[in-house]
């Protein structure tokens, strides 16, 4: 068994379980939930490079051999994420050892946070389909009791319009597994890519393939399925916001690239060309809904729509350039989005609310948090040499190139758009005068100026990884170009998963 695909899942689960121990002692669950997340990092940093020099690695669970027993399998694009998904975890960590109250903690925040990053190291290296909807519902579970974990009356709205949403996904995911079972005999993934291209029912197959986009789709959030993420991602303490906006929906991505590559490429013609509808879509409604918004976290709530539609606009483009910035782009926008809203909740700490209108002057009064801002804010929007020019320019270079051009005339529409919306939270929360402080907003800026300290650590990390990405992009896209060569090269991935040529 290959330790290195085994211990991302084994070591939430264990930092969990250990939490849960010391229920009564948070000190203590702070301290396990920061080494549990450190630790996780370093073993997905070791499994990204051992991947990276001696390529796909495949275990099979209790050594029953592929497709019949459980198979755990990472390439390239599987190792990436969960990369991010450790780096996330960890930032998230830090931050909130300086956020999250003492209720909350009391009632069982830490344990939670690992289950869910079980969960989403789970998805990421399943080579199984069902097992990939076991791991959905770990994380939906977990993500579900986070968003509610307060038991304020927003939180309780946005976790049933957020619940309700995923489990209609779930049940659409489970019923497209359970007729995939009955066509193909299998659910390996691996397996079902061979199976599959013999299956002489093109019609049934294709029905498979949309349904498999619609339930991939809702935990995506893509046109039209998006509404549950704005409508709930606002409502949870920042530090769980901002780990949702960067690794939830992305679990969702992953997944659509995953089939959209491996099982159902028999028809791209049509299957690709829709999702490429769809990433348009997604692109204009999404920066539409932030433009519309006056609240930091719903502005960029809708910029998470918005920005799926550019990853899913190079899985359907489904050229090797476009995949490799689809993949950059998850590197870029990950660490991009999650920093955002973290720097969101620095603003609510020290003026007390999310509403532009009633922010003002922190430009002076924290130069620092304005250039933490103006750095993942200007990434996001694409301007260069941050980390999400090159993503956008990978994406429009492969458009081009395919010819695509209203899909390319789209995402330049959308920068432009994304631009707006970042300097209106510049302009209102940073730049405008101040509004007049209330005495109590004042004091308690004061007395807690430790944990705004605590809260830039994290901050400030991200912004710098931001900015390195952006510097060294040639060996970063290299690592999405290979990953994206492993993607539309699927036999490696299937010999290494079944030991068969």
């Amino acid at each position: 068994m290959n330790a290195l695909l085994v211990l991302p899942i084994l070591i939430p689960l264990a930092t969990a379980i250990l939490a849960l121990l010391f229920w009564n002692y948070r000190r203590v669950q702070r301290g396990l939930h920061l080494a549990g997340a450190a630790a996780l990092l370093a073993v997905a940093v070791g499994l990204l490079v051992s991947v990276w020099h001696q390529g796909i690695h495949a275990t099979q669970i209790g050594n029953w051999p592929a497709p019949f027993g459980i198979t755990l399998v990472a390439d390239l694009l599987s190792a990436i994420m969960v990369v991010l998904a450790g780096l996330m975890g960890f930032a998230v960590a830090v931050y909130s050892l300086f956020s999250i109250d003492a209720r909350r903690e009391s009632f069982g925040y830490y344990p939670l946070l690992q289950v869910l990053l079980m969960g989403v190291c789970g998805a990421f290296l399943t080579g199984d389909i069902f097992n990939l909807y076991v791991w959905f519902e770990v994380l939906l579970i977990a993500s579900f009791v986070l968003v509610a974990l307060g038991g304020e009356r927003p939180q309780l709205e946005g976790a049933i319009k957020y619940v309700t949403l995923n489990l209609v996904s779930s049940a659409l995911f489970l019923a497209a597994v359970g007729i995939l079972y009955g066509v193909a005999g299998t659910l390996n993934m691996a397996d079902l890519a061979r199976q599959l291209s013999l299956v002489d029912r093109p019609g049934l197959v294709m029905a498979l393939a949309m349904l498999f986009l619609v339930a991939f789709g809702i935990k995506a959030a893509v046109f039209p399925l998006f509404f549950w993420l704005p409508a709930s991602y606002h409502t949870p303490p920042l530090a769980v916001s901002a780990i949702f906006a960067g690794l939830l929906t992305k679990v969702g991505v992953y997944a659509l690239i995953r089939v959209f590559t491996l099982l159902f490429v028999q028809d791209t013609g049509f299957t690709h060309q829709l999702i490429l509808l769809i990433a348009g879509l997604t692109m204009i409604t999404g920066v539409l809904g932030a433009a519309a918004q006056q609240e930091i976290r719903r502005i960029l709530s809708f910029h998470i729509v918005s920005q799926i539609g550019y990853m899913i606009m190079g899985l359907a483009l489904f050229t090797p350039l476009a995949l490799a910035g689809t993949v950059f782009y998850l590197m870029h926008h990950i660490i991009v989005k999650t920093n955002l809203f973290l720097v969101g909740g620095a603003v609510h700490h020290l003026r007390g609310s999310y509403e532009l209108k009633k922010l003002g002057g922190l430009y002076r009064a924290a130069p620092g948090l304005a250039i933490l801002f103006l750095i993942p804010a200007l990434s996001l929007a694409g301007v260069p040499p941050l980390s999400g020019f090159w993503a956008k320019f990978a994406l429009v270079k492969a458009g081009l190139q395919s010819e695509e051009y209203l899909i390319v005339i789209t995402a330049l529409a959308v920068s432009l758009l994304t631009v707006f919306s970042m300097m209106k939270i510049w302009a209102a929360a940073f730049w405008q005068e101040e509004e007049p402080v209330q005495a109590g907003q004042e004091a308690a800026s004061t007395a807690d100026d430790r944990s705004y300290r605590g809260l830039l650590i994290p901050v400030t990390a991200l912004a710098v990884l931001t900015v390195v990405i952006g510097l060294l992009a040639e060996p970063v896209f290299a690592l999405a170009e290979r990953a994206a060569g492993q993607l539309l090269n699927p036999a490696e991935y299937i010999k290494t998963v079944l030991g068969a040529d």
